[in-house]
């Protein structure tokens, strides 16, 4: 008999030892063949020995509906909708055959309207500057007076404020290469050397780093701070040609104002300390340590988590435990509901917001935690599910902190939207050109979301300020041109 339900026992431990190891085949699948991660995969989940002709995790099924979803979606949005806000700049009117023949037999009576949309391709063209020169009439003595040479962001150079902006925004934005922009320029009218577009790259992030400047300490000013961190590969001058080394742009941001960016070559705590140094108020991370560091080492620091990292875990383990799995989700979704709709009435006061989290997410939060520590102690140790409730738990007192502070959101998922340009920008140019060059690359990373998250035109906006910043005298008075308050000249 004792026999009997030891093999019991070990059958079921085995089973769920199965479960889980599946449940990390189908994740390891997802993660290279499905839709991708941004994060790293792990080196010891590449050994799991994945056979081609095996299924996919996902049903063709699935993809299908998802497809003909999108295209129902599609085909609901009308081309006029689409299309409204372009400027018409040409009009082109039709008449019938007959009555150009003998106009005089036909009255107008309406007109039938339709468009097409156009596009005008890049196109370089010389802009003449003309300086007159002047002779006294009275005392040919004098010499001959000319006007001084307009300020321009390339000293002596011939890009214009727009073409240097274009050139970046290519770049940063699109995630066009220099060296394709190269090829690109012979059809634009004249071939741009990528050594010079890099040159004007460095000259516009220079021009910006007053700006950048006033934005970061804008941040560290306010009293709430979301933060994050990402990869990028770089080119060091220390290891062999061709070869590239890991560095991470460090990223911070508040809910409604700028972003900052900031380049390291590594993810050492004490970057962290650099990036937030002087802040006081909530700051938002994941679990990485070093924020967790950063806000006990500084007593006016109070951390606080993000929902949407633990919401994951669970989601990730959702093959394994699916039951146990929505009823996390269902708890979990509860707080995100109440958060849109105290959103949609415009209760968004930091006292009243933490009043109402105490009010209406007590007994969740209670009866979530009670079920995290009874999965915890029900599953098999290394299971997913038990992953998911130890980073749970781990992150409790932050998670629930929410209650206390009302200014927060309670995820971090505005500070990794604007972390996304980057990562689709790493996998078209592949790594950073050098260690140097990563400290451009945050300044204009972070004149560009910027822009995008206070809904103006960056290309216009970079425009602006490289015409301007040329011509002021007193380069303190930058509080106008942040993105937050920039507005457009006449």
């Amino acid at each position: 008999m004792e026999r009997l339900t030891s093999l019991e026992e070990k059958y079921e431990s085995v089973c769920e030892e199965n479960a889980a190891l599946r449940a990390q085949l189908e994740w390891f699948k997802r993660s290279v063949f499905g839709t991708g991660k941004s994060e790293k995969i792990d080196a010891l989940q590449t050994r799991l020995g994945i056979e081609e002709d095996e299924p996919m995790a996902e049903p063709e099924s699935k993809t299908k509906i998802t497809y003909e979803r999108s295209a129902k979606k599609s085909s609901r949005e009308l081309p006029a909708e689409r299309f409204q806000h372009l400027p018409v700049t040409e009009t082109v009117e039709i008449l019938p055959e007959a009555v150009k023949v003998d106009p005089s037999l036909y009255e107008r009576i309406g007109q039938e309207e339709t468009f097409e949309v156009g596009i005008t391709t890049p196109k370089l063209w010389k802009r003449a500057i003309i300086r007159p020169k002047f002779r006294h009439i009275l005392d040919r003595s004098r010499p001959p007076l000319i006007a001084p040479a307009p300020k321009r962001p390339v000293d002596g150079g011939y890009a214009s404020a727009e073409l240097l902006g274009y050139v970046t925004l290519s770049k940063y934005r699109d995630h066009v290469p220099l060296y394709r922009q190269e090829k690109m320029s012979e059809h634009w009218g004249a071939k741009l050397s990528r050594k010079t577009m890099t040159d004007w790259i460095g000259i516009v992030a220079q021009w910006f780093e007053p700006v950048y400047g006033r934005m970061r300490q804008n941040l560290i000013d306010g009293d709430y701070l979301q933060a994050d961190e990402t990869p990028v590969r770089f080119a060091d001058p220390d290891q062999k040609k061709g070869k590239t080394t890991q560095g991470y742009l460090w990223v911070m941001g508040r809910p409604g104002s700028d972003v900052v960016f900031d380049w390291k070559l590594n993810r050492n705590h004490d970057n962290a300390t650099d990036l937030l140094e002087g802040f006081r108020g909530v700051l938002q991370s994941d679990g990485y340590a070093a924020y967790e560091n950063f806000a006990q080492d500084n007593k006016d620091v109070s951390r606080v988590a993000c929902w949407a990292h633990a919401r994951r875990k669970f989601v990730e383990a959702d093959r394994e435990s699916p039951q146990a799995v929505r009823m996390v989700l269902r708890l979990i979704g509860y707080l995100y509901h109440m958060e849109k709709e105290w959103d949609r009435k415009g209760w968004h006061g930091k006292e009243q917001r933490s009043a109402l989290r105490r009010g209406h997410f007590n007994q969740t939060l209670t009866l979530l935690k009670k079920i995290a520590l009874s999965l915890r102690e029900r599953k098999p140790p290394k299971s997913g599910l038990s992953n998911a409730c130890g980073y749970l738990l781990s992150q409790w007192s932050p998670l629930v902190s929410h209650c206390t502070f009302g200014q927060t959101r309670i995820d971090n998922n505005l500070i990794e939207n604007a972390i996304r340009p980057s990562a689709v920008g790493k996998k078209n140019f592949l790594f950073i050109g050098s260690p140097s060059a990563g400290k451009r690359t945050a300044v204009i990373y972070s004149i560009i979301v910027s822009c995008q998250r206070h809904g103006i035109d960056p290309l216009a906006y970079m425009t602006d300020l490289l015409r301007r910043l040329p011509t002021m005298t007193n380069q303190d008075d930058i509080d106008p041109l942040l993105p937050e308050n920039w507005r457009p000249q006449n």
